[in-house]
């Protein structure tokens, strides 16, 4: 074994064997996974904007039968390939139950599942079975990826894709020096490019891509990306990929790239897109949050990682991580999940490096860095915790009970996983880890967000219109107020305009139309009706988290002859 000099004290790096899980432990990570995802999947009314877009586009393909073209509304929706509404649009057929938005949130679940299990797989593989354990409760428990498996969008299953790609290519990698290899690894990669490219575009190959080029930087060697096969894995994507994409430029005359391709993608490399435009530094800084608990845990792994950078395992990870981080860090556009593919690189470098008690030689410098992670992650983790129990208050003015009680249990447990880590019991700091997160997901996804009623505008709205509609095939005008949840709700045929338009609406159908009309609009909408009075069914207040401006909307009828 090498020598290897931290701060002012010298030690080993440790010899890293791989291994491989039981099934059983497989199997408790599936059930812990859901365990932790479930809280709030079937009460969360559904998000704005992007999962109620998807979601709804996905209902219009069943609605319609067309499954080349995406549509929302009237509006060609060619930002994505067709892979993830194909998706929903299966677990939605196969549940077979009326229109409610976790069936389009299956996809998402189930791609987290798959995610978490791969990442112990590729972690086991690499340094050990308890290391990939451990590796994969990390990434089940942390906070992004529990976001993105309540939410019918793409991310929990390009995740699964990317991972297992990258599971693919490291097998490669750690075993280059062997006679022969396999068709398993490339076959596996190659199906994971192709369905990834149907989830999301090129992102999956983005990842494996620069991955690759670092590792041959980093050896000088490229022979082994022979064993990947390329001619034929070429083919295999196109099999996957290329009839869908024959499909809609047929369809569109080529829309759909010029829209994908050119104003998508190109836009969030070259601008903020959606004043989303944020500089390098972002994703460094939100860390704290988003892969808490165990963001503090990251930065304690630092030294294990630097002595240990020559041994292929880490180094595989390092070009996981670093190239990945830096691309997304460059690009304009940033959302908080976007850095989440490189993730179960940094969930398996700490846990590998907890099991060498994270390096610690210096006592000073151990000292220092220890205080730094901990009071980085106890911003991250505490503020989020007290986030939840402020967030009724600010929107709702009410105090709600479970979030208040549920901020001194989090807290405590944390406090008592990061005693439990100082004192080198690693195994009990994980689960007092894990208690502090499994506590603070049922009580913020089950109960505390499902209550907050200011949020869920479009919930009240549909409840409204519900206790009220006089047809059951009236339309509803909505003016000022145009939020995808909104139409999700109440219907494809939902019409979003503008004062003038609800009143015109409101007129041309007095027996079944009905009209919700933004405060801001109520000017527009009563002068268009001419003086007559519309019947005033509901009102609706709350707290628009898209534009953070608060909102009064206004049920009416038509006016009485």
């Amino acid at each position: 074994m090498s020598e290897a000099t931290i701060g002012t004290g010298t030690i080993e790096a440790p010899a890293i064997q791989a291994g491989r899980l039981p099934i059983l432990a497989y199997a408790l990570l599936a059930v812990l996974s859901v365990a932790l995802f479930l809280p709030g999947f079937f009460q969360l009314p559904p998000f704005d904007r992007d999962e109620a877009r998807f979601a709804q586009a996905s209902y219009q393909m069943l609605e319609s039968g067309d499954y080349v073209d995406i549509r929302y509304q009237e509006e060609a929706r060619h930002k994505k390939p067709v892979g993830i509404y194909w998706l929903q649009v299966a677990a939605t057929h196969f549940v077979d139950g009326p229109k409610e938005i976790w069936t389009y949130r299956i996809p998402s679940l189930t791609g987290a599942v798959l995610a978490v299990l791969a990442t112990a797989w590729v972690g086991a593989r690499m340094f050990g079975g308890a290391v990939g354990f451990l590796a994969g409760l990390m990434m089940a428990s942390c906070v992004v990826l529990g976001v993105e498996a309540r939410m019918a969008k793409t991310d929990a299953v390009l995740l699964s894709t990317i991972v297992l790609g990258q599971a693919a290519l490291a097998s490669l990698y750690l075993n280059r020096h062997a006679q022969q290899s396999g068709w398993a690894p490339p076959l596996v990669f190659w199906i994971a490019a192709g369905v990834g490219i149907l989830i999301k575009g090129p992102i999956v190959l983005l990842v494996s891509g620069t991955t690759a080029l670092v590792l041959v930087a980093l050896d000088r060697k490229a022979g082994w990306l022979k064993r990947l096969r390329p001619l034929a894995g070429l083919g295999i994507v196109l099999a996957i990929a290329a009839p869908w994409l024959i499909a809609i430029t047929i369809k569109t005359k080529g829309a759909f790239f010029a829209e994908s391709v050119g104003h998508d993608m190109l836009g969030k490399v070259t601008s903020g897109q959606e004043s989303k435009g944020l500089p390098p530094g972002y994703y460094l800084s939100t860390f704290w949050v988003t892969f808490a608990p165990w963001s503090f845990l990251a930065l304690l792994a630092v030294p294990w990682v630097w002595l240990n950078r020559r041994v292929d395992a880490v180094r595989f990870c390092i070009a996981w991580i670093v190239p990945s981080w830096l691309v997304f860090e460059a690009v304009p556009t940033k959302l908080l999940h976007y850095t989440l593919p490189v993730f179960p690189a940094i969930a398996i470098l700490v846990a590998a490096a907890s099991r060498e008690h994270f390096a610690r030689t210096a006592a000073k410098g151990r000292r220092v860095l220890f205080a730094v992670a901990t009071g980085l992650g106890f911003v991250g983790f505490g503020a989020l915790a007290l986030a939840v129990a402020v967030i009724p208050w600010l929107v709702d003015r009410r105090i709600d009970p479970v979030a208040v009680a549920m901020v001194p249990v989090v807290l405590v447990l944390y406090a008592l996983a990061v005693r439990l880590f100082a004192q080198r019991r690693e195994r009990a700091g994980f689960s007092a880890a894990l208690a502090a997160a499994a506590v603070l997901y049922a009580g913020t996804y089950a109960a505390v967000l499902p209550a907050i009623d200011g949020v869920w505008i479009s919930r009240q709205a549909a409840r409204a219109v519900a206790a009220v509609r006089p047809c059951a095939s009236g339309t509803v005008a909505s003016a000022g107020y145009a939020e995808p949840s909104l139409v999700f709700l109440l219907g494809t045929e939902t019409r979003l305009t503008h004062g003038s338009g609800a009143a015109n609406h409101l007129m041309s159908d007095r027996a079944c139309a009905l009209a919700l009309v933004d405060s801001r609009e109520e000017a527009e909408f009563r002068a268009a009706l001419s003086g007559a009075e519309p019947v005033k069914l509901s009102e609706v207040t709350g707290f628009n988290y898209n534009t953070g401006k608060r909102i009064t909307l206004n049920l009416y009828g038509a006016p009485k002859p």
